[in-house]
């Protein structure tokens, strides 16, 4: 199961030095497999969710998910209130290289109040299946004016035994270049941090904005369970 301990044991220098070089850093094992599994099979049950999003309704790939509702499932509710302050000092130095006031507050809690206040109210953890065939299309997850700049995907079913293909893909798009793109292998319970639009990059006068999307490759077979977890709540 997961442990805010084994946050503490992690090395979160290395991580940030990661993050700043590629927008993304893996962090690995995070949630046993017991602990995967048990929230994988949440998805088949009504209650603890808010919605249900058929992705080819409204052409973001093929595949589903769901909305978690608050009260949070304790293990979601955890990881979110965990993650946020080891990753809060990453966001408020970034927002200060790309010349934004804003700043985030220490605490989850206090970040939501924001958003609640301006009318995010609605919860955005979610868990996402793929099957054969399925995909997710280039995107960004913003629900509103306030937003985290990263989030985190945790991938709950084992690639080649559970599922093949159904590799996250993250692009980069830089001033007058072409996109950048990145393949992550994930293995199951491995966390993948990220960031949710842009992110801060430094070049010869200084630092300069690069925008990230963020998607999956089409499964070849098997079934694929994704929690997702992201920090600013939904209008």
């Amino acid at each position: 199961m997961f442990s805010e301990h084994y946050l503490v044991a992690r090395d979160w220098d290395a991580l940030e030095r990661q993050l700043d070089q590629d927008g993304c850093a893996i962090i690995t094992s995070l949630l046993s497999h017991p602990a995967c599994d048990n929230i994988s099979a949440l998805y088949s049950q009504h209650e603890p969710f808010r919605s249900h999003v058929v992705m080819a309704r409204h052409g973001f790939g093929r595949g589903e998910y769901k909305y978690f509702s608050y009260p949070l499932p304790a293990p979601v509710a955890s990881l979110r209130s965990a993650l946020y302050p080891r990753l809060v000092p990453i966001a408020n130095r970034w927002y200060e290289q790309m010349g934004l006031a804003i700043r985030f507050p220490e605490t989850h809690e206090a970040f939501l109040e924001r958003c609640h206040a301006a009318g995010q109210e609605r919860p955005t953890p979610l868990l996402l299946q793929y099957g054969p065939q399925d995909y997710n299309c280039l995107h960004q997850d913003l629900y509103g004016e306030h937003v985290f700049p990263l989030q985190v995907a945790i991938l709950l079913s084992e690639p080649d035994e559970d599922f093949t293909g159904g590799e996250f893909v993250l692009t980069e798009q830089r001033p007058r270049m072409q996109s950048r793109p990145q393949v992550l292998s994930l293995k199951k319970g491995d966390a993948l941090v990220f960031a949710v639009n842009q992110r801060p990059v430094k070049g010869v006068r200084g630092y300069y904005r690069v925008t990230l999307r963020h998607g999956v490759s089409r499964l070849h077979s098997g079934k694929r369970h994704t929690l997702g977890i992201i920090f600013h709540d939904a209008l």
